[in-house]
């Protein structure tokens, strides 16, 4: 990957609204190479879209947990088909091989505990392949796309007497 494609790709990750003149500028190019190049890339599947970070209070599917699978390979594909099977379900935002005690890592949202409950018990589970599964429910996000979320909150802590 050439460097204008790197630093290119490093300014859309921070802001992809950003306008080609405005990436031509900060990179000393011109704005006709920019536009060449961001083409290109999603031509060859470098760029695959352009996503939004929206605040909680805007998310559409209020809880959202991260489920770890750990499954049993199939012998021909090994995790690739079962992990795209998983990654079919509308309630999966993202699917993920990973190493350690489990093998798939997924983020699941849905409108309550209930859902995802129901979708590990009655579909994940389920599924030819699943050996255990782990849930963990998100309750607050910090940070997401390298974008540090909200203001600090001031906290004090609590004094605590003997």
């Amino acid at each position: 990957m050439q460097k204008l494609q790197k630093d290119i790709l490093t300014l859309l990750r921070r802001n992809a609204r950003v306008s080609n003149q405005e990436i031509a500028d900060r990179l000393n190019s011109k704005v006709e190479k920019v536009a060449a190049s961001i083409k290109n890339m999603e031509h060859h599947g470098l760029i695959l879209g352009y996503a939004a970070i929206v605040a909680e209070e805007a998310e559409t599917d209020k809880v959202r947990a991260i489920i770890e699978v750990q499954v049993q390979p199939d012998r021909d594909s090994g995790f690739d088909k079962l992990a795209r099977s998983l990654a079919r379900f509308p309630e999966v935002y993202a699917a993920h091989l990973v190493s350690g005690k489990y093998d798939l890592r997924l983020e699941v949202r849905g409108n309550s505990l209930q859902e995802i409950a129901s979708f590990v018990s009655d579909k994940l589970s389920s599924q030819e392949g699943v050996r255990a599964t782990a849930t963990y429910f998100l309750l607050k996000k910090y940070k997401e796309a390298g974008l540090e979320l909200g203001k600090e909150d001031s906290y004090e802590r609590l004094k605590i007497a003997p």
